[in-house]
């Protein structure tokens, strides 16, 4: 699955342009878990190591849609949008693809705080991001 239809067009709103540019493909997507994958070729830095950008890419995206879908579980003029994000590497990737793992530390009205492990191929972990969303309303 790349990318769920209903996140395209709700609100205009979807992964974006950047995900697609780094090739992040979707496997589960929910507010409370959202896993996908992404390669490290063609995210890399110069010494061949996956970027530590790509990782906070990733783990922005997957925090961002899973915040966006809780949001639109309080309405559907509900949206997220990021507030606060920190990474930290502890690996890098050199080949392959990484997973992120996307799980929900809190859902609430107002802020949602999502925890994201990124590991690699052999399912080591790489990064750990963590992302706060606001909850806004449109117009509002």
């Amino acid at each position: 699955m790349l990318v769920p239809d209903q996140l395209h067009i709700t609100h205009g709103r979807g992964t974006g342009a950047l995900a697609a540019t780094m090739q992040i493909y979707l496997i589960e997507f929910s507010p409370e878990r959202t896993v996908a994958v992404m390669p490290v070729e063609g995210n890399t830095q110069p010494l061949g190591l996956l970027h530590g950008g790509a990782n906070c890419v990733l783990g922005e995206s997957l925090g961002s849609m899973s915040a966006y879908a809780h949001a639109t579980t309080i309405s559907p003029e509900h949206y997220a949008v990021g507030i606060d994000i920190n990474a930290t590497h502890t690996a890098s990737a050199t080949s392959g693809w990484v997973t992120g793992e996307c799980t929900a530390i809190s859902l609430g009205r107002s802020v949602t705080v999502h925890e994201i492990i990124i590991r690699d191929a052999d399912g080591r972990r790489c990064s750990t991001v963590r992302i706060t969303n606001l909850i806004r309303k449109l117009n509002g």
